[in-house]
């Protein structure tokens, strides 16, 4: 979902979103589901590859106004014990004191604070993201995947972003040089969000 992206938009000229007619038509509360939604991450090693892990513990809850998105919420709880990049020692290493510190902060959270139409399929979130103790900003945008009635009757909606942020701002600092020059883990992260909510009874 640029999820990080932050954008300075003249809104004084601005003209209103066209709000798409489908999300209109899926107002109301919706939970994530784990199974089907993937919260992840993409890091620079040594400055020549890609890491990528998520978060495998998760929950969260979606309010949507599709007649007015400027209303609609969402809220995520991330259980940082179950980080997975693939390698139980790297897992164990981020787990540590030297990154996310998860016997004395094994919470990461997400609250909404504003909601934006952009139009036709995209919209933005911004919300106060919580890690490490530390809240700060965090912008994230989405495109509407749809919606649909899956095989066991469950009003399905679907969402996706990519987005960027400094991990350091969270305090998130370790590193190690490197002898050619450089650092062994970019500060700059990349998010990926893959969601499936859905609708309440």
């Amino acid at each position: 979902m640029g999820i990080f992206s932050r954008k300075n938009d003249d809104t004084a000229t601005a003209a209103p979103a066209e709000v798409n007619p489908d999300l209109a038509a899926v107002t109301g509360e919706y939970e994530i589901d784990p199974a089907h939604t993937t919260i992840g991450f993409v890091a620079r090693h040594a400055m020549v590859t890609n890491v990528k892990g998520g978060f495998q513990d998760f929950t969260g809850t979606l309010h949507l106004d599709g007649t007015d998105p400027s209303r609609s919420t969402a809220t995520i709880d991330v259980v940082m014990d179950s980080i997975d990049t693939g390698n139980a020692d790297r897992d164990g290493h981020l787990k540590s004191s030297d990154f996310f510190k998860t016997d004395e902060f094994p919470t990461m959270t997400f609250r909404t604070t504003k909601a934006e139409a952009l139009g036709g399929d995209d919209y933005r979130i911004t919300g106060d993201l919580t890690v490490l103790g530390t809240t700060k900003p965090l912008t994230i945008d989405l495109e509407f995947n749809g919606a649909a009635t899956d095989p066991f009757g469950n009003q399905r909606v679907g969402f996706e972003g990519k987005a960027e942020i400094l991990r350091s701002e969270w305090g998130l600092t370790w590193n190690a040089a490197l002898e050619t020059g450089g650092v062994l883990v970019s500060d700059k992260i990349k998010l990926n969000f893959d969601i499936s909510a859905i609708r309440k009874a």
